[in-house]
């Protein structure tokens, strides 16, 4: 292992060890339910509700309370309601601004099987769960009642209503005018609908009293419109001669009790938010517990006489509300603190242990190179002494041979003593013959203990360990410079057989060779050869056993084999192509034959592969509608060039599997081998035999076939098709769109 590769999963098992250990730590209890909340309006009433809701939250752990509010605009709030439809919430809670534009999309919530908590207000609906709120009707009423006991029965008053369509505003006048109508000396000289606030409130009172200023009180149907209009009595010096009687009771400044308190209003009606009971609602729908449909709150009318002290129970309430919000906020904090010091307790016995793995990964591996260098410099010795006396025995014959032969002809004409020199020539000539046929005859000598031969020349006894190395090294150094080649297995028993067709096609491609099929077997699954060229007759494993095997296994069940025989029966012949066999040549062979057969199998493979890929292009395009990420055999067939149902399935698994994960830029050789069963080196090199393209080539021209796509019928932005498609940088898919399509993306 390299040091860069060590470092490479260093940082790996770093990343994974902290991430998990950041989400183990900093991890909350899961929320079990959802619950939407959509307001109307945003003002000092709602925002009490939503402290309240939130304080309720805190009690209860499973619970997720996603707030929301508009300005009184229906269509803003149905977006919300909608939503919240979308997200599938376990409970939704309206307050809806208008009776008539809100039903529809609470029936929808409803019909779509969310339990549905009406507050404060109705629809014209009965499609609700339960409805949970103030007793308008009973506002309205009992403020009539209070007015007429002040004027005695008798007089003139004036009322100021909430947003017409919404159930409160409808829901306090009715009850206001069927109280009133009890009292026949009583008149209702003016009533005006309005918005809920404090414009609204100046707006209907400038216009109630351009008709009639002879008015003893005026009903308004909110703190925030009555003290517009107290404004406007002020301004106009009417305040003495009008009461004012509001409804919400909020201890705020400015609020309604404190009105009353100043003298502003006469009275105001407290008008409960009391989020704490529409919660402990919620949870008994939520959790299947009974509950009722109806739920009204009971309140109270605020007078000069009990201001005081509601103030008081007011202010107390809240300030234990702010108090809770610290102390949730403060504990939150803690449980932050301990979760990060628990993280870095973690973080340091994670580094520790990779210190440790790294101090001994370290020193295995200088231990084990330095005894690669000593190993290199020992055989670097035995190669330079090997060379050296090679050198020294063959110069001498050589030079005896040919400075003689180039003197004669130097001279142009023979002497009678030329015929001792030729003598003297062929004993040299003899010499290095037999001093060559030592050298190839080199690899069948013997060796003592020592390291020198036995009952050879002197000249090979000391270099027979740095001639083995030689050999070594020399091998080495091909099956480094044959990477690139074509690779063929030999599997056959006769070693002269091996060697022989070894020899006819080492030029050429990268030749390993079996001396069975048990051996065959797993060196083909190791190298995953591109042909396989075997005997049937073979000790352990025949060819037939060894083919069948092959045809079964999924990593080199693509390889084809041609079987070679002594035999030709017919049944033979049957039987091995039975067992999955591409060709089959009887023995003796033709060299010529031999190497036509494999060379024709090399071009329909390059074929299949040109077929397979364009097949999986069209397939690409097709896929963003419909694709089923399935080869078309029949296509293949027109070209005469056939896949095995086994190879088309496992192509078909490998194109669902970049289908379905072309936006996750994480996958990569490692993950898709495991998917498919294959290691690493298997899984490249089996798709490699079949597209003639990498593993990684395919998901990168997927993701740009199918970002060519969005980019043709969405209006997505490069940006977001990059992420979309798997990508980590826009400059890096850039760089790729236009490599595959010649554009930038940027010019579709």
């Amino acid at each position: 292992m390299n040091v860069k590769k060590l470092w490479q999963i260093l940082f790996f098992l770093v990343t994974c060890s902290l991430l998990v250990s950041l989400s183990s730590c900093s991890k909350k209890k899961e929320k079990k339910y959802v619950i939407g909340v959509s307001q109307c309006s945003k003002d000092i009433w709602r925002a009490k509700l939503v402290k309240e809701l939130e304080t309720a939250e805190y009690f209860n752990e499973e619970l997720d309370i996603v707030c929301a509010s508009t300005n009184g605009n229906n269509k803003e709030q149905i977006a919300q309601i909608d939503t919240f439809i979308e997200k599938k919430v376990d409970l939704l809670i309206v307050s809806p601004n208008e009776k008539d534009a809100l039903t529809p999309i609470i029936d929808k919530a409803y019909d779509s099987g969310i339990p549905v908590i009406l507050f404060d207000r109705r629809t014209n609906s009965k499609k609700y769960t339960a409805i949970i709120g103030g007793d308008n009707y009973l506002i309205g009423k009992s403020m009539a009642q209070f007015i007429a006991s002040q004027i005695k029965d008798k007089g003139n008053v004036a009322e100021i209503s909430g947003l017409q369509g919404s159930s409160p505003a409808l829901e306090r006048h009715r009850g206001f005018v069927d109280e009133i109508k009890k009292h026949p000396n009583i008149k209702i000289v003016d009533q005006k609908w309005s918005n809920w606030e404090s414009d609204g409130g100046k707006e209907a009172t400038q216009e109630i009293l351009i008709k009639n200023k002879d008015i003893d009180y005026l009903f308004i149907q909110n703190d925030r419109m009555a003290n517009g209009a107290s404004e406007v009595l002020r301004k106009m010096g009417l305040q003495d001669k009008i009461k004012i009687t509001g409804v919400d009771g909020l201890a705020v400044k400015g609020g309604g009790i404190e009105q009353v308190q100043k003298g502003n209003f006469v009275a105001t009606y407290i008008y409960p938010t009391e989020g704490a009971r529409v919660i402990e609602l919620a949870e008994k729908i939520l959790t299947h517990q009974p509950y009722q449909r109806e739920n009204l709150f009971s309140s109270s009318i605020v007078t000069k006489d009990n201001a005081d002290i509601l103030y008081m129970q007011a202010i107390d309430a809240i300030n234990q509300s702010e108090n809770l919000h610290k102390l949730h906020g403060k504990v939150d904090t803690y449980i932050n603190q301990l979760n990060l010091q628990r993280t870095g307790l973690y973080m340091t016995i994670i580094i520790i242990v990779l210190l440790i793995m790294v101090m001994t990964l370290g020193h295995r591996m200088l231990t084990n190179r330095q005894k690669m260098q000593k190993e290199r410099a020992r055989m670097k010795d035995r190669q330079l002494q090997f060379f050296t006396n090679v050198s020294h025995q063959i110069r001498t014959p050589l030079t005896l041979i040919a400075d003689p032969i180039q003197h004669i002809v130097d001279r142009g004409f023979l002497k009678e003593k030329d015929l001792e020199t030729l003598r003297a020539t062929s004993k040299n000539a003899s010499e290095l013959m037999n001093l060559v046929e030592n050298i190839l005859d080199f690899k069948d000598a013997k060796f003592d203990e020592t390291g020198k031969r036995i009952d050879k020349a002197e000249m090979i006894d000391d270099s027979n360990a740095a001639a083995m190395a030689v050999s070594e090294v020399v091998e080495d150094s091909e099956e480094n410079q044959d990477e690139t080649k074509n690779m063929i297995l030999v599997v056959d028993d006769n070693a002269d057989i091996r060697n022989y067709v070894k020899s006819i096609f080492c030029d050429n491609y990268q030749v390993f060779t079996a001396s069975n099929g048990k051996e065959g077997l797993a060196i083909a699954l190791e190298k995953i050869p591109d042909v396989i060229i075997s005997d049937i007759m073979m000790p352990e494993m025949d060819g037939l056993e060894m083919t069948r095997q092959i045809r079964q296994n999924i990593t080199i069940s693509h390889i084809p084999v041609i079987m070679l025989t002594a035999k030709s029966q017919q049944e033979q012949i049957v039987e091995g192509y039975e067992s999955g066999a591409s060709d089959y040549l009887t023995k003796p062979f033709s060299s010529k034959v031999i190497v036509a057969r494999i060379n024709n199998m090399m071009e329909t493979k390059e074929r299949l592969q040109k077929k397979l890929w364009e097949q999986y292009q069209r397939e690409l395009d097709a896929s963003s509608n419909s694709g089923d990420g399935r080869t078309n055999e029949n296509s293949l067939a027109k070209e005469n060039i056939h896949i095995s149902t086994k190879d088309e399935s496992f192509l078909g698994k490998l194109h669902k599997y970049i289908e379905e994960n072309l936006g996750n830029n994480d996958i990569n050789v490692e993950t898709m081998g495991t998917e498919m069963g294959l290691s690493r080196v298997q899984l490249y090199r089996k798709v490699k035999a079949l597209t003639g393209m990498t593993p990684v080539e395919l998901l990168r021209k997927a993701r740009l076939a199918h970002a060519k796509h969005l980019l043709e019928t969405t209006n997505m932005s490069i940006s977001e098709i990059c992420y979309e498609v798997g990508f980590s940088a826009p400059s890096y898919f850039t760089k790729c769109y236009k490599d595959e399509f010649g554009v930038t993306p940027s010019s579709k």
